[in-house]
């Protein structure tokens, strides 16, 4: 019998970090957890996990550190960086870190497990532009302004330059892509 692969989700979002952790062990992965890059440390003293799931921007701390800290820790480990914040710029970092995919949220478990199995690049990948609508621009905006004031809607407003009804009546509404 084979041992179960091992996985550490570094994630600060506690929902999403107990719901990727339920699927993963759904899927027979032995799975830790942490929040941060000290809890990261801990888990990494007990085991070397085989597979890592991080998450690019944490409440203490960046991811990108948790990738170098994964990788100088064991070059062999897949590490897969999750990101609702997605750039070329960070892509770019994580991998030169370690990372061996960068995957824009929201990403599922087969997308994060089928980055895991795929060791090289893909050469067949489309190579074209990727068309976004001015409101799903607003929307990430928003949310970016939203995060960095750790969701204070009054400030969030204040940065963006709106009233802030007029933040709470857009996020009210339902996502546009």
């Amino acid at each position: 019998m084979e041992a179960e692969p091992t996985l550490l989700i570094i994630e600060d979002d506690a929902v999403f970090q107990r719901t990727l952790r339920k699927s993963f062990e759904r899927r027979q992965y032995a799975v830790s957890v942490a929040a941060d890059l000290v809890e990261m440390h801990a888990a990494l003293a007990e085991e070397t996990p085989d597979y890592a799931v991080v998450d690019l921007k944490l409440a203490h701390g960046s991811g990108l550190e948790c990738v170098k800290a994964l990788h100088q820790h064991d070059s062999d480990m897949k590490i897969v960086v999750l990101t609702g914040y997605a750039s070329i710029a960070t892509a770019v970092e994580a991998i030169k870190l370690g990372a061996c995919h960068y995957l824009a949220k929201p990403s599922n478990t087969d997308d994060i497990e089928a980055a895991f199995a795929r060791g090289d690049g893909d050469t067949a990948i489309p190579l074209g532009t990727r068309t976004t609508s001015i409101k799903t621009l607003e929307w990430e905006r928003i949310h970016e302004v939203l995060a960095e004031v750790d969701f204070n809607i009054s400030e969030a407003a204040r940065r963006l330059g709106m009233h802030r009804r007029t933040l709470a009546r857009k996020l009210g509404k339902s996502r546009v892509v």
